[in-house]
């Protein structure tokens, strides 16, 4: 099996004990035959989708990239305080309601606890991307998106969950 990811995947390859890929933005069948790639890519090749968004996203992302390529799921997640607090199975006590503009902060908020609603909410959550193109009433929490942040998908998640956590706490 000849594995390709893609920049942002490649971290999840590593961390799932997996040393021989290739890595493409597009990948083709000229780089391998196994793509692993986000959940919102396509390709024509056969493909492991992921979803890289929350802490358990992350978590299963490594250990399906390990069982599908006989790797050996490392998971460390000791760099981020905020990963301990979400990768438990106690639910996250939350009050505040948000209006989300991503599907990828979507599942950030659920997994910290807030009130999604497109009607009486606290505040909007958007990606940086989309900030000037909304016009709201309430404060907005911009949260960096795949250009603007690190490669690496735990520290991305820790960058957007204390984002949000130092807004909502302040």
């Amino acid at each position: 099996m000849r594995i390709v990811t893609t920049p942002m995947c490649e971290e999840i390859v590593k961390l799932a004990g997996i040393e021989n890929y290739n890595v493409n933005k597009f990948p083709t069948a000229e780089d391998g035959n196994l793509a692993i790639l986000l959940s919102e890519s396509k390709t024509e090749l056969e493909s492991l989708y992921l979803k890289l968004n929350t802490f358990k996203q992350i978590k299963e992302s490594i250990e399906k990239v390990a069982e599908r390529c006989g790797g050996t799921a490392n998971v460390d997640f000791s760099s981020c305080e905020m990963a301990a607090k979400y990768l438990n199975d106690e639910p996250v006590e939350n009050s505040t309601s948000v209006r989300v503009y991503s599907n990828f902060l979507k599942d950030i908020v659920l997994d910290m606890g807030f009130t999604v609603s497109d009607e009486d909410y606290d505040y909007a959550v958007a990606p940086d991307y989309l900030i000037e193109k909304i016009d709201e009433d309430v404060e907005i929490i911009e949260i960096p998106s795949h250009g603007a942040v690190s490669l690496n998908p735990i520290k991305r998640a820790c960058e957007r969950y204390e984002i949000l956590e130092d807004f909502i706490n302040k």
